[in-house]
């Protein structure tokens, strides 16, 4: 079965190259872009594939010389062959995991929303701490973050907060921080040391691209205003902040940190498309229920996904059980331990449906 499925992948690895030097598709941007991006997601099980395939042929050979009359031959195949067996095994392993279905999103950028919800002043601090969160893992991972659209507060932190991080296979890692997290802490403004439970917010979109979903700019509407920073007050006189209204669905994306209104229509253009990317994604995985059932959660927005416990220095991640004991690492960014486990659960699951 596996073996099977590895020869069709091969096939059409080398059919995708033919198609691609044909002067017919040269030509056609659009049929070029689908075929590279496929073809770019073919050539590591496929490499894989003829290295397993290369040790594989070589066991008979080795076979022969493990029945040669000179003992130091006899031996050093036999040394050989039980490295090969080792790496055939070893190569199975990599290529069952190679095999799993691939979340077409996972190469993509992604749009990070993070808002204050449950909790007030707390809450809004807490989005503030998440985003700092954010920003430290996605420094560690050489990835780059544009803000997008800011709402702070003079408590601390933000209302809301939107950005954009940019660089490898980015919602392969983040596509996991959807959800709701809670933080349970003494809050800097209560005298008595009473811990105090609050929740933020966190919505991770694969960043739209045109050739995923086509926007019809007739339905949107487009509205200027002045930016406002911490508590509401005009940041400048000029209307340099837009919002943009998919008038249809009533979705609403705004961005005012740009530098002038065009690239702020910009971003908001490119935020109000992936969320209706997103909205098709959810809608399409509410009808294909096995596969949200091998997602790690169940991708409801509102589920809590992971509670911050402060006087214990604990995490615990309520999707997989995982609880940690590191919470001043984690909240300074070193998110490995955690995103590594979610992967390997969502693998795990995965592999059982094969």
């Amino acid at each position: 079965m596996l073996l099977d499925r590895l020869i069709q992948l091969e096939e059409r690895y080398l059919e995708i190259g033919e198609l691609m030097s044909q002067p017919e598709i040269a030509v056609d941007v659009k049929k070029v872009t689908e075929l590279a991006k496929e073809f770019a997601k073919l050539e590591k099980p496929v490499l894989k594939f003829r290295e397993y395939k290369a040790i594989v042929e070589s066991l008979d050979g080795l076979k022969e010389m493990a029945k040669d009359k000179d003992s130091d031959i006899r031996d050093m195949a036999e040394a050989e062959l039980e490295e090969a067996r080792e790496k055939i095994v070893k190569l199975e392993e990599e290529l069952e995991l190679l095999l799993i279905p691939k979340d077409p999103n996972d190469e993509k950028n992604v749009i990070v929303e993070i808002r204050g919800a449950a909790g007030g002043d707390e809450a809004n601090i807490f989005a503030g701490d998440l985003f700092r969160m954010y920003s430290k893992y996605a420094e560690a991972m050489d990835w780059k973050i544009e803000l997008l659209y800011i709402e702070p507060k003079e408590a601390g932190g933000f209302s809301q907060i939107e950005f954009m991080v940019t660089g490898e296979n980015v919602y392969s890692y983040l596509k996991y921080e959807s959800g709701v997290h809670r933080v349970q802490r003494v809050p800097q403004t209560e005298s008595a040391g009473r811990i105090h439970t609050s929740t933020a917010t966190v919505v991770v979109l694969p960043e739209a691209e045109e050739i995923d979903f086509e926007m019809d700019m007739e339905d949107v509407r487009v509205d200027v205003f002045c930016s406002s920073g911490p508590g509401g007050q005009s940041v400048n006189t000029t209307k340099s902040a837009v919002r943009v209204t998919h008038v249809p669905t009533g979705t609403v994306a705004q961005c005012q940190d740009g530098k002038s209104q065009h690239e702020n229509k910009a971003s908001a253009l490119r935020i109000l498309r992936s969320r209706l990317y997103d909205a098709m994604l959810q809608e399409k995985l509410d009808k294909e229920g096995e596969e949200r059932k091998s997602k790690v959660g169940s991708g409801d927005r509102s589920e809590k996904i992971r509670t911050y416990n402060y006087p214990q220095n604990r995490v615990t991640d309520h999707r997989i059980n995982l609880t940690i004991q590191q919470l001043d690492r984690i909240i300074d960014g070193r998110l490995d331990a955690v995103i590594e486990a979610l992967i390997a659960e969502e693998q795990r699951r995965k592999l059982a449906k094969q």
